[in-house]
């Protein structure tokens, strides 16, 4: 089958290192672009290695660094992106933060740290995608598996990512008329620093037994999901895609 994203622009937010970076990769194997977008100063040196590894993939790379959580923000991405590459088609959202704390001891600080990255963010950058992308675009949001879970401790993560569900299903209607599928990918806990950060041993033994072949998510199970709704998956939109090894399910 022909490559149809040879020459395609994208943004990755969070696309410096862990899957965001993996996605940059992939995406830039594909012949794709990448505007390669991180947070913060310590996520720089993890930019400008994805862009080093996406420019030898023999495509252009620019990297951007901001907190999305302001929407001006999230504008001057795309304006840095078009900027570079004249147009964008595909835009990636990997940006999350994982908090695991009961409802009783979390804060009006840490529940609204929470929202504005998990939630508020991914609702600008959909808006974004909708009004910047060229015609027959993809957006494509990172989620959790946790939202098809009935577990404690993870109210302000799983909560935060649950409205993503419905700003994916109203884009993907609104934005529909112009060919532009919108979905968002719910990965079982990855094998990240992020994850490890907020859990014991023994519960990460239990994350690993509720999925195949008893072990977490990897990177490298969700990238080329990525990579297809990027391409011939096209049809697909406004859908929540459970990619979890069994963890999770409706």
């Amino acid at each position: 089958m022909p490559n149809s994203l040879q020459g395609k622009s994208a943004i990755v937010a969070a696309g410096a290192k862990n899957l965001g970076g993996l996605i940059s990769t992939t995406l830039a194997a594909q012949g794709v672009n990448i505007a390669v977008h991180y947070n913060s100063d310590s996520s720089e040196a993890d930019a400008d290695k994805t862009v080093a590894a996406v420019e030898a993939a023999g495509v252009k790379a620019v990297k951007f660094q901001a907190d999305l959580t302001a929407p001006a923000n999230v504008e001057h991405l795309f304006d840095a992106a078009i900027d570079a590459f004249g147009s964008v088609d595909i835009a990636v959202n990997t940006v999350g933060k994982v908090l695991r704390k009961p409802i009783v001891d979390t804060s009006e600080e840490e529940y609204d740290s929470m929202f504005d990255i998990n939630s508020k963010a991914a609702y600008f950058f959909i808006k974004e995608a909708g009004k910047r992308l060229n015609d027959d675009g993809k957006v494509i949001t990172i989620v959790t598996a946790l939202l098809a879970a009935f577990t404690d401790g993870y109210s302000t993560y799983a909560g935060g990512k649950s409205p993503v569900e419905h700003f994916t299903r109203a884009a993907a209607k609104e934005f529909g008329a112009r060919g532009i599928s919108v979905n968002s990918i719910a990965p079982g806990p990855m094998d990240t620093p992020f994850f490890y950060g907020q859990e014991t041993p023994e519960r990460v033994e239990f994350h690993k037994s509720q999925a195949m072949k008893n072990q977490l998510t990897q990177i490298e199970d969700i990238a080329p999901i990525v990579r297809f709704l990027a391409d011939e998956g096209w049809w697909i939109t406004g859908q929540t895609i459970f990619a979890n090894g069994g963890y999770t399910t409706r």
